[in-house]
């Protein structure tokens, strides 16, 4: 192992002079962790010289990778308890960064979007990432589409940022400043001052686990991981920032839109009611909270929100964008890369091998985002009661009739027929 690795080192690349010297006298330990970080280094540069499209320059301006790293801490990152100091995993997160975007066709040009290289991209560098931003209600679907596109290179998912608010709809004040204040914080990657949103956190560790680039820092690292002194470093190296919002009403997001500084991209991800509430029905935190249970409530956000949607697709016809549930789920790949050109970002294969692996089987629980997505919205025509289902519509026809949702009209034609019509935003 030792000698492949010296010899490959004789055909090394530029960059590969930088590294540190490891002393002469290195027991046997340090050795077989240099080897093995010669083939990591050797593996990643070989991904870079390979990409005819990748541009050298932002990766040696993504930052002090390996290059800046002590002895020590290389010896730190080869130990079995990672304890790297906070800039060390912020270099290593540089790196892998690097590696995720070689080969990446940038926008240049295309979607309202110019950038043409990864700095045009990354906050740390000076760049403004592609902010893009689901709205939605709980069980409508957003599970699997904030997966979607955290499966997108380098990107950092901002999951549930209304965590905290518990099972509670913000349809205006009180709630409504510190929410909006809350989302445009997070989006400029400023946790200073999320008290209230970090110390829900160590508890409810899902608010990060989403976030998987996130969360394998934090399990090296666990004692920084609620710090604002290391999230807002982190945060700023990623060059794409997705977020989905279950607990704002879309009327509020129009101040966010209209912040230049943020420069946001949002769709309105809407399910069928009948849908929703049949999957609100396994959830153990939903019975008993009236803005879950209610179909009046649901319904009442949904015509809110389609008025909301009128509005914004006319002020931002290039930022805002209304889609249902039922539609990417019967065509996940057609309207996912529609989805992905809406938001300025590349339908990569990782996005592709993520909807091949996730829509075709249904594996796990209720929770699962691996589903067969051609039956996965339709469920609740076997799973609810027609009684339960006239209950429903009684108090959704305004709302079924704007987002095109047909009525069942008997317990026989609840079972076999398709609930999908037209709609449009007029």
């Amino acid at each position: 192992m030792l000698f492949s690795c010296a010899r490959r080192h004789n055909g090394r690349p530029r960059w590969w002079a930088a590294l540190p010297q490891l002393p002469q006298r290195v027991g046997a330990f340090g050795l077989l962790l240099a080897c093995s970080l010669c083939l990591l280094l050797l593996a990643v540069s070989h991904r870079l010289v390979t990409s005819a499209t990748l541009e050298r320059t932002p990766f040696l301006a993504i930052g002090r990778t390996i290059q800046s790293w002590s002895s020590a801490e290389l010896e730190a990152w080869g130990s079995p308890n990672h304890s790297l100091n906070m800039e060390s995993v912020i270099g290593q997160q540089r790196l892998l960064i690097a590696g995720e975007m070689s080969g990446y066709r940038y926008p240049a040009g295309r979607y309202n979007v110019s950038a043409k290289s990864l700095s045009d991209l990354v906050p740390e560098l000076g760049g403004q990432p592609l902010r893009s931003i689901i709205v939605t209600t709980w069980r409508s679907g957003s599970t699997f589409l904030g997966d979607v596109l955290h499966a997108h290179p380098a990107n950092f998912y901002h999951y549930e940022p209304l965590l905290h608010y518990d099972i509670v709809q913000v349809r205006g004040e009180p709630l409504a400043r510190g929410a909006v204040d809350t989302l445009r914080s997070l989006m400029h990657c400023n946790y200073t001052g999320l008290k209230e949103y970090l110390d829900y956190g160590p508890d409810h560790s899902w608010l990060f686990t989403h976030n998987t680039r996130l969360w394998d820092a934090c399990e090296r690292r666990p004692d920084l991981c609620w710090k604002p002194q290391f999230l807002n470093p982190f945060c700023r190296l990623f060059p794409f920032q997705s977020m989905k919002v279950v607990r704002l009403r879309l009327r509020l997001m129009e101040e966010l839109l209209a912040d230049p500084s943020l420069n946001i991209r949002v769709a309105l991800l809407v399910r069928d009611p009948r849908g929703t509430l049949q999957s609100r029905k396994h959830r153990d935190w939903c019975p008993g909270r009236p803005d879950c249970i209610d179909p009046s409530r649901l319904c009442t956000d949904l015509v809110a929100d389609y008025s909301a949607a009128i509005k914004l697709s006319k002020t931002y016809p290039d930022r805002f964008r209304a889609i249902r549930y039922e539609d990417l789920s019967v065509e996940p790949h057609k309207k996912v890369k529609e989805l992905f050109d809406f938001y300025g970002l590349d339908f990569h294969p990782a996005v592709q091998e993520f909807l091949d692996t996730h829509t075709k089987v249904d594996v796990g629980g209720v929770s699962s985002t691996y589903r067969n997505s051609k039956s996965a919205p339709f469920h609740w025509r076997q799973d609810l009661s027609h009684a339960e289902v006239r209950t429903i519509q009684k108090a959704c026809r305004p709302a079924m009739k704007m987002w095109g949702y047909l009525p069942a009209l008997n317990s026989s034609h609840q079972k076999e027929f398709n609930p999908l019509g037209n709609y449009t935003l007029v």
